[in-house]
């Protein structure tokens, strides 16, 4: 589930090895008096230029985002290697489901002074908190931070503050690639090539057509919502989605943003979506495996569900190259990121466990999970065989390949819109399918809309 989570996308140069002194991080206080973090009093050595120093010791909450059930042992291993390392310091992990309020809970966290130490974020969670400034500027306080990670990853681990500058508040921790999941025999009824997938977003939706033509209402080819693809499809599209500065929208300036939305519009008309998924939340995952859609989650661990949930679909089930259109190449999906609070009590800690458990090490160790379709964002982990040489020709070994073969060379350059733009975009796009207002109409007035609440933010 691109957008979302563990379903909704790097240099290592040696594994790192934390000491009591923790990631680079001097002994001593972290800094004297009191200083702000988004309106939340913080140690001063929190904010500001200046690398952070400070003993490895305390306790800190590490928060993910529904991992503790599948990946329980791996985290808890992770967790009691970095105690030992640090015998003065506790981590406490909780686990968040990381349904559609997330990102608006974690903003009231912070608000609160409450937010973890160290959190899993998303794209759009790490733009509003940033943006408010609530995340420790990693980039700033350990200049070392960029050593393990590939540096495309690492420049999308960049999130602007509220001046507008960009700044790494992030660390990129796991991707999970973009592919097609298909059911071959629901595409075989609509005289779809399931090992011809489409190169265009476009043929996509036409494949979409066929699909509605021939299901006669039994079953569909996607979901409605297009919060799931706004704006992942603009960016493969290559459509500009906002000004260079950031600061204002311009999708509306490209002919085919309309074509897309009309294309939607015609689509949910002709039935190739559930009616009752225009406004909904819910991802593929439910209908895919009973059968009643024939294109699953573009996340490669989709498949992972699959396997597990309904072995008969999976018998079924096939991957594909999610269309290249005029990106050229794949897109490495949107990442998932650790946080370090700017409001931690105890940073110096929460840090050195951050970049402990991003290191090329852990990562290589829990992608290597064969629960998991995942890729590391470190160069070391990256050239590691396992990624290099992936075989098997079951769905699931084939996302494997497939994604590996995509991250030589796929675009980290995403675009991250705040969840007020994306959701004011969303509702004219479902507007112009429920036949409310033309695809011209629709997407005049989500620029419109997306500008002022641009403007607003500064």
């Amino acid at each position: 589930m691109r957008a979302q989570r563990l379903t909704r996308t790097l240099t290592c140069l040696a594994v790192l090895s934390l000491t009591a002194a923790g990631c680079g991080l001097s002994g001593g206080g972290s800094g004297d008096g009191d200083a702000t973090a988004g309106g939340c009093k913080v140690d001063k050595g929190n904010v500001g230029s200046g690398r952070l120093t400070g003993d490895v010791k305390g306790t800190i909450t590490f928060q993910t985002t529904n991992l503790k059930k599948d990946f329980g042992d791996f985290f808890n291993g992770v967790i009691a290697d970095f105690e030992k390392a640090h015998p003065g310091a506790k981590v406490k992990w909780i686990d968040d489901p990381g349904d559609n309020t997330f990102t608006s809970r974690t903003v009231a966290d912070a608000q609160a002074c409450t937010l973890a130490d160290v959190i899993n974020v998303n794209a759009p969670t790490a733009t509003a908190l940033t943006k408010a400034g609530y995340l420790l500027d990693v980039g700033t306080k350990d200049p070392d931070a960029s050593k393990p990670f590939v540096p495309s990853f690492w420049k999308s681990a960049t999130f602007n503050d509220a001046d507008g500058k960009a700044i790494h508040t992030t660390l990129p921790w796991y991707t999970g690639g973009v592919l097609l999941t298909y059911n071959k025999d629901l595409l075989a009824k609509a005289d779809i090539d399931p090992a011809k997938p489409p190169t265009s977003i476009f043929g996509l939706f036409a494949d979409y057509e066929k699909i509605a033509k021939a299901s006669d209402g039994k079953y569909f080819a996607t979901m409605a919502n297009p919060i799931w693809r706004i704006p992942a499809d603009f960016d493969q599209m290559g459509i500009k989605v906002l000004s260079a500065d950031g600061k204002s929208a311009v999708f509306a300036d490209d002919p085919r943003t309309t074509q897309w939305v009309a294309w939607m519009a015609k689509l949910y008309k002709a039935g190739a979506m559930p009616k009752d998924s225009l406004s909904s939340s819910n991802d593929p995952s439910t209908l895919y495996s009973q059968g009643k859609v024939a294109y699953g989650s573009t996340n490669p661990s989709f498949v992972r569900f699959v396997k597990q949930n309904s072995p008969s679909v999976y018998d079924k089930t096939a991957v594909g190259q999610q269309p290249y259109d005029a990106l050229g190449r794949a897109s490495a999906g949107a990442p998932q990121y650790i946080s370090v609070a700017a409001t931690s009590k105890h940073a110096p800690t929460a840090l050195s466990f951050a970049e402990f458990l991003t290191n090329a090490e852990n990562q290589t160790a829990w992608c290597k999970d064969p629960a998991v379709v995942i890729f590391p964002t470190t160069t070391e982990s990256l050239s590691d065989p396992f990624f290099q040489n992936a075989t098997g020709n079951d769905p699931f070994s084939q996302a494997r390949k497939l994604v590996a073969d995509q991250l030589k060379t796929a675009s980290t350059n995403q675009t991250n819109l705040s969840p007020a733009v994306q959701n004011a975009i969303v509702s004219q796009v479902q507007l112009a399918m429920q036949g409310k207002k033309s695809a011209a109409d629709a997407v005049k007035d989500a620029q419109e809309k997306a500008d002022e609440l641009l403007k607003q933010a500064g």
